[in-house]
């Protein structure tokens, strides 16, 4: 089946049960009628830019930020708020420690903040580098990036 269909299951799957693991995804799609590999699945999680937050059992599962989220929803707030643990400032950066694999997701819902003066992000896999084009600039972005762990 098509990859574009597939990334629609994809989301559906984890919009409508708590899945924690590759596996589990890769089982629920199996069973949706799709034969897929574990590999293809990871593929999958990276391109839809899949993140972990806190389920409602305690475990972690898989959550989905997508491009017509609201960045001033409290959803993606909170999905921000779960997934970073601590934001701090060096020379013309703001560095965003995270929760494995949660960096990128991060990283794009920055972007989507259009904050003044940040030039851009760049995430790995648990740290994002926000770039600030004034120093003068990083200490306000560092405290409005902190704000939303509080709000």
């Amino acid at each position: 089946m098509a990859r574009s269909s597939r990334h629609s299951k994809i989301i559906e799957i984890i919009s409508k049960n708590e899945i924690e693991t590759q596996e589990e995804l890769v089982d629920a799609l199996c069973s949706a009628g799709y034969d897929i590999t574990q590999a293809t699945v990871s593929r999958d999680i990276k391109e839809l830019g899949l993140i972990k937050i806190a389920g409602e059992t305690k475990k972690y599962r898989y959550a989905f930020v997508g491009e017509n989220d609201n960045v001033g929803s409290s959803r993606v707030t909170n999905i921000f708020r779960q997934a970073v643990m601590w934001v701090k400032s060096v020379g013309n950066l703001v560095v965003v420690k995270t929760l494995k694999g949660t960096a990128m997701a991060v990283s794009n819902f920055i972007d989507k903040l259009s904050i003044d003066h940040v030039m851009g992000c760049v995430g790995g896999d648990d740290t994002v580098m926000v770039i600030v084009d004034d120093t003068n600039y990083v200490a306000t972005i560092s405290a409005r990036l902190s704000e939303l762990l509080l709000s």
